[in-house]
This record gives C-alpha cells, structure tokens and sequence, in this order.
C-alpha cells in the first residue's frame, strides 16, 4: 500500500526553504555573540591580541580574567548596589502601578480619559530626550548620588507596567468587587484581597520585563550615580575602557560574572516564573468567574454566569 505524500508547489518550497534558512540566520546572529564572548573570557590579553574572536583559547581553565574583572571593577559592592536597586523598584513599581491601574480601570470620573492618554504620551516620549529635564529635577531634589533617589527615578518611568495591569482589570468581572462591596469590604480590602492576588501574572509578565531594563540599566545609573561606591553592575563593566583602548578579555569576564545570577535565579524559579505566568485564570470557559473561598471551594460570582445559567453560587 503507498503512502500518500504531500506534494509542494514550487512557491511553497520556496517559502518553506526562505523560512529555515532565516531561522538558522537569525539563531546564529543571536548566538554568535555569546559564544564570542565566552570564547573570550577565557583567554589571555596576548591570546586576544594575536588570534579572532572565535578562535578557541589555549586553556579552558583560565580563571584569571574573572577573578581580575571582579575586583578591580569592584563586582561585589556593584551587584549589592544592582540588587538594591531593583528589589526596590520592582516592589515600588507593583504598588504604584496596580493601584493607578485599579483607580482607573473600576472608577469613573472626569478625567479618566484624559489620565490614560497622558501616559500614553508619556510612553512614546524618546528617554534620552527628557533627561535634561529629569536631571534638573534631580538636582534641585538633591537626589544625585543617592541610591534613594535612583530609585524614585526609576519608579516613576514605569508606563508600560501600568498598561499591563489595566489590560490584565479588564478581564477581571466587576462582579468580584460587587460581591465584596455587599459583604463590608472597603475599597482598599478589595484591592488588597481581590486585585493583588488575581494580578499574580501581569505582576511576574511586569516584574521580568523591569527587572531585566533595571538590571540592565546603564545611561541613567552612569548619569546619577557617579560616586565608585554607588555603581551598579552595568556601570562597573566599563571599567575596562580608556583611551588606549579596551580590555575586552576582562570585559567578556565581566559579562559572564553579570550574568550569572540572572541565569542562577532563572533556573531555580524557572517553575514558579511559569506558573506565575500561566496562572491566575479569571475567566472559565461558562463564563463564571472562577474565586477561591475561605473554605477553599470555588465560588461563581453574581453577574459573571453564562447565559442559561439557573442558579449563582457566592463565596464567602
């Protein structure tokens, strides 16, 4: 018995040939690099001098470029200082953010509108372009050099977390604060008990996008923070550039030892950075609004059934 076989025409050959061969391309591109920079962390400055960048070093168990880039660019104070900064923001940035998203989103008065385009506006605001500003405010505040007032700053450039947050209310039914509004619950409650918990995945989907850019950080934390116990990780790399050029054997190094506690941090978390992500349903296939009760038994509020739907249950 034959098997039946697909046959292709030629524009589809085509594409599907046009579609892998930029898919290795792109992974290369995106690869290349790494391999560059681990390649070169492990060789010598007479190695770095006289081979390319892909050339594999003589030994794979040369340790002193990163016990070099450590201390002398001061890694430890700088990722202290990274950490700092970015527990901070992160913690900060949920607060503010989920509770300007609640306003918002559950309540309307004059002015909503407006407020929301605002920040609109604000988000497409080039960065660079409002630091003449910004760093007029900063001075006359006395928050250059300070760690505290780095993170206010970077605190209060957080639009697209607070998009995410009003994006992520609309699917949760008004329902839910009705039910608790009639059982004596303040506003405040609501958002605490109700809110917070329901916006577990914008929360994670918004604290890796923040952390990563605060991580990451470089052109404001190289403005504000100009004293040598104050840099952060981004900062410290630079160390290793003059004008008589760049040692970027320690450079790689340092890359390296910077990335390391992200990719620690990854593959430890990685099963609560994926459950965050994917859980936190708010709407079941029926239309119910899915709640847990104090008892622990799922709970449909009023207003959130499917059509056709006889009875409602309510958690207490």
């Amino acid at each position: 018995m034959k098997k039946n076989r697909k046959h292709y025409s030629v524009t589809q050959m085509i594409w599907i040939v046009v579609k892998y061969v930029s898919l290795v391309f792109f992974s290369l591109v995106s690869v290349v690099p790494i391999i560059s920079c681990v390649i070169t962390a492990f060789k010598t400055k007479q190695e770095y001098q006289s081979t390319n960048v892909m050339t594999l070093p003589e030994s794979w168990l040369n340790f002193s470029n990163f016990v070099e880039a450590f201390q002398r660019a001061n890694m430890g104070r700088a990722f202290l200082n990274s950490v700092i900064v970015m527990l901070c923001v992160l913690a900060g940035s949920v607060i503010i953010g989920t509770q300007l998203a609640y306003v918002l989103n559950r309540f309307k008065f004059p002015g909503n509108g407006l407020i929301r385009n605002l920040f609109l506006f604000a988000s497409l605001l080039p960065g660079v372009a409002m630091q003449v500003t910004v760093y007029q405010i900063m001075y006359e505040l006395g928050f250059i050099n300070h760690l505290y007032g780095y993170i206010i700053m970077m605190m209060g450039t957080d639009v697209i977390s607070i998009y995410i947050f009003i994006q992520y209310m609309e699917n949760i039914p008004v329902s839910l604060d009705e039910s608790a509004i009639i059982d004596g619950a303040s506003y405040f409650k609501i958002y605490w008990k109700i809110m917070l918990p329901l916006l577990k995945p914008a929360i994670v989907t918004a604290c890796i996008l923040k952390g990563v850019g605060v991580y990451n950080e470089y052109y404001a934390a190289n403005l504000y923070l100009n004293k040598q116990e104050l840099k952060t990780m981004a900062i410290s790399l630079y160390t290793f550039t003059g004008p008589l050029g760049s040692q970027y054997n320690l450079i790689c190094a340092g890359v390296i030892i910077s990335l390391l506690p992200a990719l620690i941090v990854f593959v430890v978390c990685q099963k609560q950075i994926y459950s965050g992500i994917t859980a936190g349903a708010v709407i079941r296939a029926d239309g119910c609004a899915k709640r847990t009760s104090g008892s622990g038994k799922e709970a449909c509020s009023a207003g959130s059934r499917s059509p056709g739907s006889d009875s409602v249950k309510s958690g207490t």
